[in-house]
C-alpha cells in the first residue's frame, strides 16, 4: 500500500492476464508480464499472476498478484534505467503474458531464454530468475491464505467482503467528491513537456470528470507514461481525500471518468520508450492533481532515480526530497512520497555489496519554499565510487521547482553533478549518464518542497 504506482496499476497487469488466457488456465499456471503496452508501467518492474482455484480445480474463484522492481532487465545502462532512451527495445527485455510455471513446473529454459534475448538483454538473468521464483512463493502464500479464508468463512461470505470493501470506497470516494470544486492545472517538466489536467465536479450525481486534454503529445523522450500508471495517479490521489481508513482498491475509481488523450505522453503508442515514465512522470501527474485539486504545494516532481553498475554489479535507487505543505501543516524534509515509499538501502549493506562509500546524506537546509507554512527540505547525497563503474541519473526538477501554493513559495529546484578526484566537477543536467573512476563522488541534491500561504 506504501506503494501506490505499483499497487494503483497492478489491476491493469491482472485484467491483461484474466483477458488474453480466458479458457486456458489450469491449476498450477502462473503468468508474468511487464509489457508496459499491455497493462504493463516500465520494464523493472515484473508482475506475476496466480490465477487461485476451488479444491476441484475446476473454477477460479480469484487472483493473486505480486510484482518487484528488478535490479536488471536489460536496455542499454546498468540497472535498465537509461537516461537516453527513445524506443523500448533499448530499456530492456520484454516479458508479453508469458507462462512462468505451466501445470506446477518451472519453465526455467524458457524464461532464461527470453531473459538472454533481444537487441539489449538482461546482464543477471539468474538473479531475474530468482527475484521471479520470490515473486511465485509470495503468490503461493497468497493462494494458501485465500483458501484458509474461504475454509473458515465460506466462499460466499468471503466474496460478499470483497465487494464491500470496494463499495465501501465508491462511497467514501462519492461523499468526498461533492466537497470538490472544478479546477485545472498545468505543470511542466525540465524537458519541455506540460501536464495538463481540468477537473469537473458533479456534485448532484457526486462523480467527477477527470481530464488530461492538453498534455503534451508523446514525447521522443522516456517520460511517457503508459495509461496504467496515470490510473494509479489519479487511484491514490482520490484515495488520499478520504479521511476513512480504507484499502487502496479500484473502487475509489468507480465515480470517476478519467480521460486520456490517445498519443499523448500518459497513453502512448509502441514502441514510445517509457522507463521514466513510472517513476518521474507519475510524480508529476500526483502534483498536477493536487494542484488542479487546490489541496496542497508540491512535493519534490522526482524520484531521483540513481543506477550504476558494471558487468558485476548492478544497483539502483530512489532518493528522498521535500514534501509540499499545506493548510495547517510544513512539509517533511527528505522523505518518500506520493508514488513512491520506497527505502533507501542501509549504509552497511550498500557499502558491503557493492564497491561504493557513501560519504554523507544530508538534509539540505533551505531548499524548502517559504510560505506560512513551510516546504519540506531535500537532501545532499554523496557517493564515492571505488572501482570503474557507469552511473546514470534519472530525474526531473533541476530547473523546475515543486509549486507553491495560496502564497506559497516554490521550492528550490534539485541539482546532479560528478566531483572528479583530480578535482573537477562536472555538472549535469536532468538526466545524465558519466563513467565513474575510483575516487570519483556522484553528488545529487534533492528538490524542497513548495510552501503554502504568504509568508510571514
Amino acid at each position: 500500500p506504501h506503494m501506490p504506482v505499483h499497487l494503483g496499476s497492478m489491476s491493469e497487469s491482472i485484467k491483461t492476464v484474466i483477458a488474453r488466457n480466458a479458457a486456458r488456465m489450469q491449476p498450477g499456471d502462473v503468468y508474468a508480464l511487464n509489457d508496459p503496452y499491455h497493462g504493463g508501467t516500465h520494464l523493472p518492474d515484473v508482475t506475476v499472476v496466480t490465477p487461485v482455484f476451488d479444491e476441484a480445480g475446476r473454477d477460479i474463484l480469484f487472483y493473486v498478484g505480486s510484482r518487484g522492481h528488478h535490479a536488471d532487465i536489460g536496455g542499454t545502462t546498468p540497472g535498465s534505467m537509461p537516461p537516453f532512451s527513445t524506443r523500448i527495445e533499448e530499456e530492456g527485455v520484454q516479458i508479453d503474458n508469458v507462462k512462468l510455471v505451466e501445470a506446477g513446473r518451472l519453465r526455467e529454459a524458457e524464461m532464461l531464454a527470453l531473459l538472454s534475448s533481444g537487441e539489449f538483454p538482461s546482464r543477471n538473468p539468474a538473479q531475474n530468475l530468482a527475484d521471479l521464483k520470490a515473486q511465485i512463493a509470495a503468490n503461493e502464500k497468497g493462494v494458501q491464505e485465500l483458501r484458509r479464508m474461504v475454509a473458515q468463512f465460506g466462499l460466499e461470505v468471503v466474496q460478499a467482503y470483497m465487494r464491500h470493501v470496494q463499495d465501501n470506497a465508491e462511497e467514501s470516494v462519492r461523499r468526498v467528491i461533492t466537497r470538490l470544486k472544478d479546477g485545472a492545472f498545468t505543470l511542466a517538466l525540465d524537458n519541455g513537456a506540460q501536464i495538463s489536467v481540468a477537473i469537473r465536479v458533479n456534485a448532484a450525481e457526486r462523480t467527477a470528470e477527470i481530464d488530461f486534454s492538453g498534455t503534451s503529445a508523446q514525447l521522443e523522450n522516456n517520460f511517457n507514461a503508459p495509461t496504467a500508471v496515470c490510473m494509479a495517479a489519479v487511484l491514490y490521489v482520490f484515495r488520499t481525500l478520504v479521511g476513512d481508513d480504507i484499502p487502496l482498491n479500484a473502487g475509489c475509481l468507480k465515480p470517476l471518468k478519467v480521460i486520456i488523450p490517445e498519443g499523448s505522453m500518459l497513453n502512448p503508442r509502441a514502441p514510445a520508450s517509457v522507463v521514466a515514465g513510472n517513476v518521474e512522470t507519475s510524480t508529476c501527474i500526483t502534483n498536477a492533481l493536487y494542484g488542479a485539486l487546490g489541496a496542497m504545494a508540491a512535493g519534490q516532481c522526482t524520484m531521483n532515480n540513481f543506477t550504476f553498475g558494471n558487468a558485476r554489479h548492478q544497483y539502483y535507487e530512489t532518493i528522498s526530497g521535500g514534501s509540499g505543505a499545506g493548510p495547517g501543516f510544513d512539509g517533511t524534509s527528505v522523505v518518500q512520497t506520493h508514488m513512491t515509499n520506497s527505502r533507501l538501502t542501509d549504509p552497511e549493506v550498500l557499502e558491503f555489496r557493492f564497491p561504493v562509500r557513501l560519504d554523507s546524506y544530508a538534509i539540505r537546509a533551505g531548499s524548502g519554499g517559504a510560505g506560512q507554512w513551510k516546504g519540506g527540505n531535500g537532501g545532499t547525497r554523496r557517493v564515492r565510487f571505488l572501482e570503474a563503474m557507469t552511473a546514470s541519473i534519472l530525474s526531473n526538477g533541476r530547473t523546475q521547482g515543486a509549486f507553491g501554493m495560496a502564497g506559497g513559495q516554490a521550492g528550490q529546484p534539485g541539482a546532479n553533478r560528478v566531483e572528479r578526484a583530480d578535482g573537477r566537477t562536472e555538472t549535469l543536467g536532468h538526466i545524465g549518464s558519466v563513467q565513474m573512476q575510483p575516487g570519483d563522488v556522484f553528488v545529487i541534491e534533492t528538490p524542497g518542497g513548495g510552501g503554502y500561504g504568504t509568508p510571514d
